[in-house]
């Protein structure tokens, strides 16, 4: 992501069609950039709009058969005709987000150069399944033109988390930023479960297990299914690697809940705010409950 320090921003979502759930255009302050948000049962009013006549940047969320999210990065000069074949050809997404310049300013070099390094962002972070075979190699680009990409990139990883798409942050890059809520970055918590030995770290939108950590390779036979599906899907990417007879982490991976990722460790249900503790022996549970009441009046 961007090496910028975070600033106070305003983003702006206009519903098209006058309901949460309908087609969606987000603006940002200060920005040049447009997204246009579509459900797949959306794309026709999404494909008469103006923005989806120029060059831009697109990405297509659904997920895989096993329910892993799922994502492919395109690029087009013109994204109305590039989406459309999508209708046809790919069959696993639900979901369109957008990209396009309101003043025109990007051409097909920038997008270009966009596609690739958001396809290397998502790579790099391995959080969602990518439906994008190969890395696209960026094309060359002055100084100038590569300034002005970065900036629209790091405006768009602005955008892209609020419309639940956290693909392109590694989460090794959360765990070591400051959470809100907490005082400077958010301290080590541990897990000693049923074998696993695991460390990990509340960050603002979920939990990450650290890099390192080993998880029980055996599962109960009670391991509710979502919890061994997740097991498979992180083997299957490299995040989860046999070890004698552990799994252990090969990278940082944020899970939606403390509870999801003491599952996938344990390999079986678990309470992750009661076992997931500091050095001093307290629960996440009993941390969350000290913060609350400081922040008391």
């Amino acid at each position: 992501m961007s090496t910028r320090e975070p600033r106070p921003t305003s983003i702006r979502i206009f519903l098209a069609d006058g309901v949460p759930e309908g087609l969606r255009i987000v603006e940002k302050s200060n920005w040049t950039g447009r997204a246009v948000v579509a459900s797949r049962a959306q794309i026709d009013r999404a494909l008469a709009r103006e923005e989806l006549t120029q060059p831009g940047i697109y990405v297509l969320t659904g997920a895989s058969d096993d329910g892993a999210p799922r994502l492919y990065v395109g690029e087009a000069d013109a994204l109305r005709d590039r989406i459309r074949q999508h209708v046809a050809g790919k069959e696993f997404w639900t979901r369109l987000v957008a990209f396009s310049s309101s003043n025109e300013g990007l051409n097909k070099a920038h997008v270009r150069y966009l596609e690739a390094r958001l396809v290397g962002l998502a790579r790099d972070a391995n959080q969602w399944e990518l439906e994008n075979g190969t890395q696209p190699a960026p094309p060359p680009l002055s100084e100038p033109d590569r300034a002005d990409a970065e900036w629209f990139l790091a405006e768009m990883l602005v955008i892209f988390p609020l419309l639940g798409i956290d693909a392109f942050e590694a989460a090794s890059s959360q765990a070591r930023m400051p959470t809100p809520g907490l005082a400077g970055e958010s301290p080590d918590l541990i897990l000693r479960e049923r074998g696993a030995e695991v460390r990990g770290r509340e960050v603002a939108d979920g939990f990450v297990v650290l890099k390192g950590s080993r998880a029980r390779s055996n599962e109960v036979a009670s391991i509710h299914d979502y919890l061994r599906d997740l097991r498979k899907q992180l083997q299957e990417r490299g995040v989860l690697v046999a070890e004698g007879s552990d799994l252990v982490f090969t990278q940082d991976f944020r899970f939606a809940s403390p509870s999801t990722a003491a599952g996938v460790l344990v390999g079986g249900s678990a309470n992750g705010r009661r076992g997931w503790k500091d050095k001093l022996g307290r629960s996440l549970k009993s941390l969350q409950q000290a913060r609350t009441e400081a922040a008391s009046p």
